[in-house]
């Protein structure tokens, strides 16, 4: 399955999902986004910029070495942060960091008006799915 389908097949299967989206956080690119609605592209690339501010900002990292320091852990550096949810006045925001590469992120954007936690289990299935075909 291609990227581009498993963000469509997540936005359907998410519930009340307004947008889906798959971030290198690398490069600070989008690589692949589904919209309800059409968003200009500063929008879309301040969207993948905060992802990689919310997993790979700064002080997250200094957070995550200083988690492996006092657990004794010098050899690689560990994530600590794999999933974040926001709350925004409007919408739910699903941030979650790949599995497979530590460096992508799924983003999965729903209405606040959903149930939480099945947002956050079909994000899971849905990250699954476009890891696959990352």
């Amino acid at each position: 399955m291609s990227l581009e389908k498993a963000l469509t097949a997540a936005q359907a299967d998410i519930p009340e999902c307004v947008a889906t989206g798959f971030v290198d956080m690398v490069s600070g690119l989008l690589l692949g986004v589904k919209t309800v609605d059409s968003h200009p592209n500063e929008v879309l690339d301040l969207v993948a910029a905060a992802t990689g501010d919310l997993f790979q900002g700064k002080t997250v990292s200094e957070i995550e070495k200083l988690f492996d320091k006092s657990r004794g852990i010098t050899s690689t550096h560990n994530h600590y942060f794999n999933e974040i949810i926001v709350f925004s006045t409007n919408l739910i925001h699903v941030f979650c960091r790949s599995k497979k590469n530590p460096n992508q992120a799924g983003v999965f954007i729903t209405r606040v008006s959903a149930n939480v936690g099945m947002v956050l289990v079909r994000s899971r299935a849905a990250m699954a799915a476009c890891e696959a075909a990352s």
